[in-house]
């Protein structure tokens, strides 16, 4: 069993890696032709930030591929030596909040410098150290907390149950439907100050396009995104009766009402085609194909770790694993996302008109670097959205065949 982990392990890795450099020769060649959507100084610029971006992903793939050889050949039967409690459950949450401690720090590095080098770099982040680091603090508060009662919750649940994966899948997943319903009306706030829109015209015409629409939110809100980063972006956050309307001042700076709308009209259309409902049922199906894994792994495997078959190392090996399932799954859910997306953007046009939606995506795209084409590949494995050119021409845009020909090869 464990030959077979690695075995997988090792697959995931040399794909990423290959698709991570078929990336940068792609965008290499495809940055010497002539810009499209872009300005031509950040159509230069998206392609360097584009490829600066694989470049640090082979890094950092290279550098977790070292970690979990590092975690299955020594560390969880050290980090098993080193914690211990006589209160069971205490020792197997503790055991988990000092596993995820660890994978924070050794991976904090790349983090910092995403935020402070390339980033900063390339114009995007605007955070303080100050923030920064109040960020940490908060969020590692949080996980303490929330984390350390929801691992206690399942080593419960895993000691308890025979078919414990059954119940750890039910009581998972309502979390998650509990984080996303609090979200916006509980987390954010904590992070970021969001205010009432002031605008009183463009309120009233995202209220109508809402009723339109029937969909009912508690408000509509202007967050101040500004301070950590210059991309655009809205989203409707939120479950039920917290659902609400959120626009980054940095959005509502540089479209114009008829192209905001048009976004709206967008994240609209997955409202009106149920997509939300389909990603949580998609998300529960992944979810509950990693829970029916884990919950029946061979003793023989932790025999072969020099591990006890606890609870804790159960969660341990889902927390380092579960990224090459979610990978394997991806273009799957990636598939159906991009469809979908086709469909909003059809809903967004009709909501406000092609034109407006057209030049927002394009404005969106040439203020947050967006390089406007892919390799195949990437497209298949990472992009829930479709390239922006096939969006554009979907909308009625056209380019010139030699710029499609040559990006399409």
């Amino acid at each position: 069993m464990l030959e077979w982990i690695l075995g997988l392990y090792c697959l995931y890795l040399l794909i990423k890696l290959y698709a991570a450099l078929m990336e940068i020769g792609f965008v290499e060649k495809a940055q010497r032709f002539e810009p499209v959507i872009l300005s031509a100084v950040n159509y230069t610029k998206a392609a360097a930030y584009k490829i600066a971006s694989q470049k640090l992903l082979l890094t950092t793939t290279l550098y977790d591929f070292i970690l979990f050889f590092a975690w299955i050949g020594f560390g969880l039967r050290r980090l098993d030596e080193i914690v211990i409690f006589e209160n069971t459950l205490l020792n197997s949450a503790a055991y988990v909040l000092v596993f995820s401690a660890i994978n924070y720090l050794l991976t904090l590095p790349f983090e910092i410098y995403q935020t402070f080098g390339l980033d900063k770099k390339f114009g995007f982040s605007t955070i303080t150290p100050r923030t920064f680091v109040l960020d940490q603090c908060k969020s590692a508060v949080m996980f303490v907390l929330f984390g350390g009662a929801f691992f206690a919750a399942m080593v419960s649940i895993i000691d308890t149950f025979k078919d414990w994966w059954i119940y750890g899948f039910v009581f998972s997943f309502a979390v998650v439907l509990f984080i996303n319903m609090i979200y916006p009306i509980v987390i954010v706030p904590m992070f970021n100050k969001l205010t009432p829109l002031q605008d009183e015209t463009l309120q009233g015409a995202i209220e109508r396009l809402l009723e339109k629409a029937g969909l009912h939110s508690s408000g509509v809100f202007c967050l101040d995104a500004s301070k950590r980063d210059n991309r655009l972006n809205a989203y409707f956050g939120g479950l039920g009766r917290s659902k609400r309307v959120v626009l980054f001042d940095t959005l509502i700076a540089k479209l114009t009402t008829s192209e905001l709308l048009a976004v709206l009209g967008h994240e609209l259309g997955h409202f009106a085609h149920k997509d939300i409902l389909k990603n949580i049922a998609a998300s529960a199906l992944m979810l509950l194909v990693m829970f029916a894994l884990f919950g029946n792994l061979p003793l023989a495997l932790f025999e072969s770790l020099h591990v006890e078959p606890s609870a804790h190392a159960i969660i341990a090996l889902f927390l380092l694993f579960s990224p090459v399932i979610s990978f394997a799954m991806m273009p799957l859910f990636g598939l159906m996302s991009r469809y979908n997306e086709y469909r909003a953007d059809a809903y967004g046009s009709e909501c406000e008109n092609q034109e407006a939606l057209r030049d927002a995506l394009m404005k969106l795209a040439d203020e947050n670097k967006s390089f406007p084409f892919a390799h195949p590949l990437t497209i298949a494995l990472y992009f829930t959205h479709p390239p922006l050119t096939k969006r554009l021409e979907r909308l009625g845009m056209h380019f010139e065949s030699s710029t499609k020909d040559a990006c399409a090869h």
